[in-house]
């Protein structure tokens, strides 16, 4: 009897343990799903690996009562995350990609940008509005946003509306909207709705010449210790080569406006078909985007594009409004 039991316990000290992928995330509802989906990815490609999904509260949860513009902290969403992949707690973090600012701090990379779901804001309606649009809620009707990039392109198209900031989970800000009599809609992104199975509740989808999206929305971005090469190959085969092109350029247009959550930028992209050869590598990183598995040259063309369009409208004045809007959105 001993002798079967030592001959186990023997078997058991010579089988290699499964390695352990630590991925950390936000506590929220929609953050677990947006992770568990792309370790869900990560499983089925690599079956010889465990991950262990890390949850934490980060100052942007944790701050309710103040709109997201007037807090004035660039990495709101991320910070904490941040110090527990700088301390080794965590391997990797799934993110919202517009959550991630276009400047890392240093030893960071984003190693993958995952396939976007629709980058649009959707419009939820209070149920005694169902039916209804933007265009014809009653005059005065309140309009709930956290985002002042949403608020100065609405507020511009649809002037009979008024827009109060809302703040929340996605969870928390639908309840609001259900259950105070406060708001007669809220605007929020179609991509979180579809994720959270709510996609019954979209009244509106929002298009580019009603309200251009955030830098990066709809998109996941993971990201990682930048000189953790196991980690950077593992998840770089989930990079989804058009949305990494849209998003280079994107957050290189952000970048070189210099805009962020106190200022209200929008973009609309499209990929036109394009051939280009691959070019050398120098600094890997473009906009704190890794993507060594997808040829240099395009991600070149659409960090150029991004910058050439910010330079166009600083050019005609974008510099000036862009001040104002940070003196104002301070002021207020």
């Amino acid at each position: 009897m001993s002798g079967n039991g030592n001959a186990a316990a023997i078997a058991e000290e010579d089988t290699p343990k499964m390695r352990v992928i630590r991925v950390g995330t936000r506590k929220s509802q929609l953050a677990r799903i947006q992770t568990d989906s792309v370790v869900a990815t990560l499983k089925a490609l690599y079956p010889g690996l465990q991950f262990e999904i890390i949850a934490m509260s980060t100052t942007g949860d944790k701050i309710l009562d103040t709109a997201l513009s007037k807090i004035g902290e660039k990495s709101l969403f991320t910070k904490e995350l941040e110090h527990a992949l700088e301390r080794n707690e965590v391997d990797l973090v799934v993110h919202s990609l517009k959550d991630l600012p276009t400047v890392l701090p240093p030893g960071f990379t984003i190693g993958a940008v995952c396939k976007r779901e629709s980058p649009y804001d959707a419009v939820v309606f209070h149920p005694k509005f169902v039916g209804k649009t933007l265009e014809t809620l009653p005059e005065k009707s309140v309009v709930g946003t956290s985002s002042l990039r949403r608020a100065a392109q609405l507020q511009r198209k649809f002037p009979h509306l008024e827009f109060k900031s809302i703040r929340g989970n996605l969870n928390t800000r639908l309840r609001k909207l259900d259950e105070l009599q406060e708001f007669s809609a809220i605007i929020l992104a179609t991509a979180g709705l579809q994720r959270m199975g709510w996609q019954n509740r979209v009244g509106q989808i929002l298009h580019p010449e009603e309200c251009m999206y955030a830098v990066g929305q709809g998109a996941l971005g993971v990201e990682v210790r930048a000189k953790d090469q196991d980690i950077l190959d593992l998840v770089g085969v989930l990079h989804d080569p058009e949305t990494l092109l849209r998003c280079i350029a994107e957050r290189s247009f952000l970048r070189h406006l210099e805009g962020g959550c106190s200022v209200p930028v929008a973009v609309h992209t499209a990929i036109k078909d394009g051939q280009h050869e691959d070019g050398p590598e120098d600094d890997p990183q473009l906009v704190g985007i890794t993507a060594r598995n997808i040829p240099r040259q395009p991600q070149l063309a659409a960090e150029n594009l991004g910058i050439s369009l910010a330079t166009l409208l600083l050019n005609k004045g974008a510099k000036n409004i862009l001040d104002v809007a940070r003196q104002l959105n301070e002021a207020h």
